[in-house]
């Protein structure tokens, strides 16, 4: 149920402290798997390279194992939203490919998602906001101009609503930022993307998945006021058709149900008394929010 009443695991900054070296953990494994992204290699092989990350840095996996997951991350490709097992999928140029990890320091979690745009030599450079999605992929074979702004528009969605979090309200106001952003961004480029509404963010700490929900949409219900020591994964899931998803037999796999292409973003996100900070971002989530007028708290110390 969404916003859920049960109890919130507040934190100290100790362990918020913890959960920064897990979510940096995230961070550098993320960070290696976008680099090893590229035509022909299999989503097996990225697998493998989070794992070599997260056991070098004397981690755990926060997804292998968990209910029976069989692997270290999940990349989910084109229509994949999430969950997203790998295997022996080779990657092609234009594929729109999703990267969900967490990972486990001393009994506390980190968790990111990343979603990135395939061109003939590896992930295309989405970060400079003066270069429109045409320029993106002009030249660049498979590449759509489509995907590129459904991957731009679902990290501002979320970057959205990790900056309300700043302002100390009500959790619902991550929903309806998020939403807002995700109907901007369509408004600008004349498309209507879908927010899949199934599958939310959550409360993480000593668990990868604890109250309260997070959603990515506008509800009536509020939800419960925002409090230093709450730890929170924001995690947009946006599509460029309806929203509207289903399971694959491997009981893991949700893709859409009009086979439209998806991305996801996700980023964990501590409130402290002096303010909020985004763990799984090597900057502390500098860079993302500075658009919104927020500046994060540094942990050290």
């Amino acid at each position: 149920m969404f916003f859920s009443r049960e109890r919130v695991e507040l934190k100290t900054i100790d362990q918020v402290r913890v959960m920064r070296r897990a979510g940096l953990v995230v961070e550098r494994a993320l960070t290696a798997v976008r680099a090893a992204a590229r035509p022909g290699v299999t989503t097996a092989d990225l697998d493998a390279v989070a794992a070599r990350v997260i056991a070098e840095a004397g981690a755990t996996s926060s997804f292998l194992g968990y209910h029976g997951y069989p692997a270290t991350i999940c990349v989910s490709v084109d229509d994949e939203v999430i969950h997203g097992i790998p295997g022996d999928r080779v990657l092609r140029a234009g594929d729109v490919v999703s990267i969900d990890c967490g990972a486990v320091v001393d009994g506390w979690h980190g968790d990111s998602a990343l979603s990135l745009v395939l061109g003939p030599d590896g992930a295309l450079d989405l970060d400079d906001p003066r270069r429109s999605a045409d320029d993106v992929v002009a030249g660049v074979p498979g590449a759509r101009a489509s995907d590129v702004a459904l991957v731009r528009a679902t990290r501002t969605a979320m970057w959205a609503g990790i900056a309300t979090l700043a302002g100390g309200r009500r959790l619902g106001d991550v929903g309806a930022a998020v939403e807002a952003a995700v109907e901007i961004a369509g408004d600008a480029v004349g498309a209507e993307y879908g927010i899949v509404e199934e599958y939310v963010g959550h409360g993480i700490g000593t668990a990868m998945h604890q109250p309260p929900d997070v959603v990515n949409f506008r509800t009536s219900d509020r939800g419960p006021r925002l409090r230093p020591g709450m730890c929170l994964a924001v995690e947009p899931m946006v599509t460029a058709g309806s929203g509207a998803t289903r399971v694959l037999e491997d009981d893991w796999t949700v893709v859409t149900t009009d086979g439209a292409r998806a991305a996801h973003w996700e980023h964990s996100v501590a409130i402290t008394e002096a303010g909020i900070s985004v763990l799984t971002a090597a900057d502390g989530g500098r860079e993302g929010l500075a658009p919104f007028g927020v500046e994060p708290v540094s942990l050290e110390g």
